[in-house]
C-alpha cells in the first residue's frame, strides 16, 4: 500500500465514457485511500461539483457532448487551483497537447499504467500541499498585523524572509528570531504561530527585558498561587523577547523544559520562540549565554533584515504610513516630493521600520501642503539633505524639473508608473503620457535600453 492509503489521500474527480476504464481506475484509486467520484460524461461530472471540490480532475479527452478540454476549463472556473490530468487514446495525442496548452499538468496514453498514475497523483498531492501552505502563510501575512509592523514590500530581502518563513512554519521545533530593534521580530513569531502546528493553542509572550531577576522564576515557572507562563503556553507557543536578558539560573530551568518536551503529551508540549538583537551563538561563545540552551533553541533561526537591507521597500512603506496617519489625523496627504522621498531612502534608519513610521507621522503633522516636503521631515533628515547637490540647476524650466522628477521617481520604483504616480501625487495616465513624450523626444532611447533589458533578464552570477 502506498503513502496514499496511510492517510495522505486526495480527492479526485474521474471522468471517462468507457465504463471498463472508469470502473477499474475508481476501484484501484479507492484501494489506495483516495476519495474518488466518477462520471461517464462531462455534464454529469459538473453536477458532482455541487458542494464538493476535487483536488485533481482525471479526465478523458475525447468524450461525446463535451470534450475533456472544455470540461477542464469549466471545472477550473468553479474549482480554482484544481490540477488536471488528461487521458488519451494513442491516436489523439494532439488533443492531449491541446489540453496541456489549456492548463493540464500531465497527460497519459491509454491503456493507463496504474503505477505511473500513482506517481503523478503523489507528485500533485505534494505540490497541492505546498501551495496550500503558501496560501495559508500568505493569508497570515496579508492581515492587518503586517501593516501594523510595516512588513510591506517586494525587495529581495523581504521575499527571501517570506520564503524562509514558509520553510520554518510547519515545524514545531524551537526558533530563534534575531534582528535589530524595530525590524518586526515579534510579528515574525505571530506569523509562525498562526501557520504552525500549534496554531490552535495559546500564544504567550514574555518581555524578558522587563522582568526583574528576582521575579523571573515566578513569572515563567509559577508558584503555589500561579501556574506560570510556561504552563499557560501548553499546547501552544511561548515567545520570549530579548531572551539574552534572562539570568543564568532561569536559562538553566528553560533548558530543562526543552529537554523534557519529547516525553510530554502533544497537548502539554510548548513550542518555544525567542527573539534577540544579538547573535546568540556569539554570546554563548563569550560566556554571556548558556551554550547548551543556545543549541536547544537554535534548531531553526530566522534573521530579520534591517530597513537598510530593504531600501527598495521604503517608498511603499512611507506612502503607506503617510496615508494611515493622514487618515488618523484627518489630513489630506497625497504623497512626497521626490526630494523628500530621496531623503527617506538615503537615511540609515537605526530604528528601522518603527523609526520610519514615527518620522512619517511627524511629517504628516508638519505638512502644510498635499505633498510632504523636505522641510516637513525630522531635523536629522533635513540636515543630511542640505549637504546634497540640488536635483536640478537653478534657472531650469518647469518642464525640465517635471521631467527630472518623473524619471527619477520611475527609476526609484523600478519603472512602475502606478507607484510613481502615487509618490508624485499625479495620475498614472499623466506619468504614462509624459514618458511617451520623453521617448518621442529621444527616438534612440528605446534602442539603447533594449540590451540593458536583456541583460536584466539574465540570471545573476551568484
Amino acid at each position: 500500500m502506498s503513502d496514499s492509503a496511510s492517510g495522505r489521500s486526495t480527492t479526485i474527480l474521474l471522468v471517462d465514457d468507457e465504463a471498463s476504464t472508469r470502473n477499474a481506475l475508481t476501484e484501484l484509486l479507492r484501494d489506495e485511500g483516495h476519495v474518488v467520484r466518477a462520471a461517464s460524461d462531462a455534464f454529469k461530472a459538473l453536477g458532482l461539483l455541487d458542494g464538493w471540490q476535487p483536488q485533481i480532475l482525471l479526465t478523458d479527452v475525447q468524450m461525446p457532448g463535451m470534450s475533456g478540454v472544455e470540461l477542464m476549463e469549466r471545472v477550473g472556473q468553479r474549482v480554482p487551483g484544481v490540477a488536471t490530468v488528461v487521458m488519451t487514446a494513442f491516436g489523439s495525442v494532439d488533443n492531449a497537447v491541446l489540453a496541456m496548452r489549456a492548463g493540464a499538468v500531465a497527460y497519459m496514453v491509454k491503456p493507463i499504467q496504474f503505477a505511473e498514475l500513482l506517481m503523478i497523483i503523489d507528485r500533485l498531492r505534494d505540490e497541492l500541499a505546498l501551495r496550500q501552505e503558501n496560501e495559508q502563510l500568505q493569508r497570515a501575512i496579508d492581515t492587518r498585523e503586517v501593516e501594523e509592523v510595516g512588513w510591506i514590500g517586494q525587495s529581495r530581502a523581504a521575499r527571501e524572509l517570506l520564503e524562509l518563513l514558509h520553510r520554518v512554519a510547519p515545524s514545531d521545533a524551537p526558533v530563534v528570531v534575531h534582528g535589530e530593534r524595530g525590524t518586526g521580530k515579534e510579528f515574525i513569531t505571530r506569523v509562525l504561530h498562526r501557520v504552525g502546528s500549534c496554531s490552535e493553542g495559546p500564544r504567550v509572550v514574555v518581555q524578558c527585558r522587563a522582568l526583574e531577576e528576582s521575579m523571573e522564576a515566578r513569572e515563567l515557572f509559577g508558584d503555589e498561587g500561579s501556574p506560570g507562563r510556561v504552563a499557560e503556553a501548553r499546547g501552544g507557543t511561548l515567545v520570549l523577547t530579548d531572551v539574552e536578558e534572562l539570568s543564568s539560573a532561569t536559562q538553566a530551568r528553560l533548558l530543562d523544559v526543552l529537554r523534557h518536551q519529547a516525553d510530554a503529551e502533544p497537548a502539554q508540549r510548548v513550542r518555544m520562540m525567542v527573539t534577540t538583537r544579538h547573535d546568540l551563538r556569539h554570546e554563548a561563545e563569550r560566556g554571556r549565554f548558556r551554550e547548551d540552551l543556545y543549541y536547544h533553541l537554535g534548531v531553526l533561526e530566522v534573521p530579520v533584515p534591517s530597513l537598510r537591507q530593504r531600501r527598495d521597500d521604503i517608498p511603499e512603506l512611507a506612502l503607506h504610513f503617510a496615508k494611515r496617519h493622514a487618515s488618523k489625523h484627518r489630513k489630506y496627504i497625497r504623497g512626497f516630493t521626490p526630494r523628500a522621498m530621496s531623503a527617506l531612502v538615503g537615511h540609515p534608519w537605526p530604528g528601522n521600520v518603527h523609526q520610519l513610521e514615527i518620522a512619517v507621522e511627524r511629517a504628516v503633522l508638519s505638512a502644510g501642503h498635499r505633498d510632504i516636503e523636505p522641510k516637513d521631515l525630522p531635523r536629522d533628515l533635513m540636515e543630511a539633505l542640505s549637504n546634497d547637490e540640488p536635483p536640478v540647476i537653478p534657472g531650469a524650466s518647469m518642464a525640465e524639473i517635471e521631467r527630472y522628477a518623473i524619471l527619477r521617481t520611475l527609476e526609484h520604483v523600478g519603472g512602475s508608473t502606478k507607484k510613481a504616480a502615487e509618490l508624485l501625487g499625479i495620475s498614472t495616465r499623466k506619468v504614462q503620457y509624459r514618458v511617451s513624450e520623453y521617448r518621442d523626444d529621444e527616438p534612440e532611447h528605446e534602442t539603447e535600453r533594449e540590451p540593458e533589458r536583456e541583460r536584466e533578464r539574465e540570471p545573476e552570477a551568484d
